[in-house]
């Protein structure tokens, strides 16, 4: 068949999530039973693409973890390597946007990776799974999704996995972009991009990397006088991201603890209002974010703490330098880098 008229191969993976829950016999709550082949019935033969699908979990996303972000990303791999143009991967949506975000700082490959999912399980009227599934199918397969790296398809907008966040506990509009905004949307079956693919970062290789260890979010408030930080460090930790006041900032007491365990720990702080920088020379306040920086400190820029505790653990579990972490944290969440 000539290449003008082939169909595109996209390679399906399920991992789990509302998406594939429904009730047992005589049971009244949801939990993960339908294989990624249940997943790909719904949506009937109509399909403009050749779809390979393989169940590769069946977990809750609340119990997602490294080994299995790693296997999936090993897996759509394969994948791409034995023909397929584009790679959906499809999961609970409470850690979706970490698992896109994993996939956009260690995937190499032109080829897409979709996340998708559902908030409503396949037993509720108006079930958007098999819409969502769809949607993804038609953003993986498309040509112009190609060096756009993750990218997240739900509700039919289409998201960088680097600004997409989970925004609501039950609405199908779950997920936003605040403040970027959307690459793009689905409309009569066809992805419509706002913006032209840009250059993305270096991949992270995930070579011998070792993700035990503690890398915690810590959330700091009113009467934050840095004892459960003290208490952590003691106890051992790899690294820690501080989900901070305002634009980066702390406590006096804090601080103090910062300043005492920074020369053994890497501590990143990120903005804990969900949207906004961390800043670099406004405030000199004890704990403010200049204060933070002369210590050594690494700000998190654009970058929210649940990215940057992905960005952070996964650079050291393979070893990476302090001086590493603070060049990648420039890179990937200060826009003022170019």
């Amino acid at each position: 068949m000539s290449s003008q008229f082939r169909r595109p191969l996209v390679a399906v993976a399920a991992l789990g999530g509302t998406i594939s829950m429904v009730p047992g016999d005589g049971e009244d709550h949801a939990v993960p039973r339908l294989t990624a082949a249940d997943l790909l019935g719904e949506l009937g033969e109509n399909l403009a693409m050749d779809v390979r699908a393989e169940t590769l979990a069946g977990i809750s996303s609340a119990s997602m973890d490294f080994a299995t972000l790693v296997r999936t990303r090993d897996w759509a791999a394969r994948a791409v390597a034995d023909g397929a143009e584009g790679v959906v991967v499809v999961q609970g949506t409470d850690t979706l946007e970490e698992t896109a975000y994993f996939f956009e700082l260690t995937w190499a490959s032109e080829a897409p990776i979709v996340v998708t999912g559902a908030m409503r399980n396949p037993s509720l009227p108006s079930a958007d799974g098999p819409a969502n599934l769809l949607a993804a199918l038609t953003v993986a397969a498309d040509p112009r999704s190609r060096g756009r790296g993750s990218l997240v398809a739900f509700n039919d907008d289409v998201h960088a996995a680097r600004w997409v966040r989970k925004a609501h506990s039950s609405h199908v509009e779950a997920f936003s972009s605040n403040p970027a905004g959307p690459l793009g949307l689905l409309a009569e079956g066809a992805v419509h991009y706002f913006h032209p693919v840009a250059a993305r970062p270096t991949p992270l290789s995930l070579e011998n990397a070792d993700f035990a260890g503690l890398v915690p979010i810590l959330e700091s408030g009113v009467e934050d006088t840095g004892e459960l930080l003290e208490t952590l460090v003691k106890a051992g930790l790899k690294g820690v991201v501080l989900a901070a006041n305002g634009a980066g900032h702390v406590s006096a007491g804090t601080a103090d603890v910062i300043e005492r365990a920074l020369p053994d720990l890497p501590i990143v702080i990120a903005g804990r209002t969900g949207a906004g920088p961390t800043f670099r020379g406004t405030y000199g306040f004890r704990g403010s974010e200049s204060d933070l920086i002369a210590m050594g400190a690494t700000m998190a820029g654009w970058l929210d703490p649940r990215k940057s505790r992905l960005l952070l653990h996964t650079l050291l579990a393979t070893g990476a330098s302090r001086e590493r972490v603070e060049a990648e944290f420039r890179l990937r969440g200060d826009l003022t880098q170019g």
